[in-house]
């Protein structure tokens, strides 16, 4: 079994903002399987559904994005799961809109729904996607840049890294470890 969290904010206000490309990436995946997330449990959204023979379960915290990790530990503790099971994917400024980078570990680089969580799980160590929405604008601040939505030049790029992320997640569940993954997708 494998767990798939992607970050974001709840509610209708923060739909298709730089910060919820992880609800966009999730929705895709959930999309593409048939599956649709008609089920709440641990402050969570959640769909579940099969990739090959592997039980997947994505998963859209509802904590708000800051509280992120009180929505995952709870599932990691009842499917008794380590950072090898779950991926997390969330948005990075310092990749430009397009880019993805895999990770099995690191620090919260300013991203404060990655520091809830490793807050919460008491450690650095656990399958992360980072995707690109790119640095603000001259005077604009950081919150202004990932609440607001994509420019209109650069949706193409960011629909092409939720394909990109989701052929990553699905080369990942079909039998292959997050380090293999990474040495694919890495590139």
């Amino acid at each position: 079994m494998k767990l798939v969290f992607g970050l974001g904010n709840p509610g209708n206000k923060y739909k298709n903002t730089k910060h919820n490309i992880g609800f966009i990436v999730i929705d895709e995946i959930a999309q593409n399987l048939g599956l649709t997330f008609s089920q709440t449990k641990f402050k969570s959204l959640y769909a579940e559904g099969h990739i090959g023979s592997e039980k997947i379960i994505l998963i859209k915290p509802q904590t708000f994005m800051n509280l992120s990790g009180e929505s995952i530990q709870p599932w990691m503790d009842y499917y008794d799961l380590t950072g090898e099971d779950i991926v997390v994917i969330y948005d990075d400024m310092d990749l430009p809109v397009g880019k993805i980078r895999l990770r099995v570990q690191g620090s919260a680089g300013g991203h404060n729904g990655m520091k809830s969580i490793i807050e919460q799980l008491g450690t650095k160590e656990f399958n992360r996607i980072r995707v690109g929405i790119g640095r603000p604008f001259p005077k604009q601040t950081v919150i202004s840049h990932v609440l607001s939505q994509f420019p209109k030049e650069r949706i193409e790029d960011m629909k092409a890294a939720v394909l990109k992320v989701e052929d990553a997640v699905k080369y990942w569940l079909s039998s292959h470890t997050f380090q293999e993954t990474m040495n694919e997708f890495n590139k």
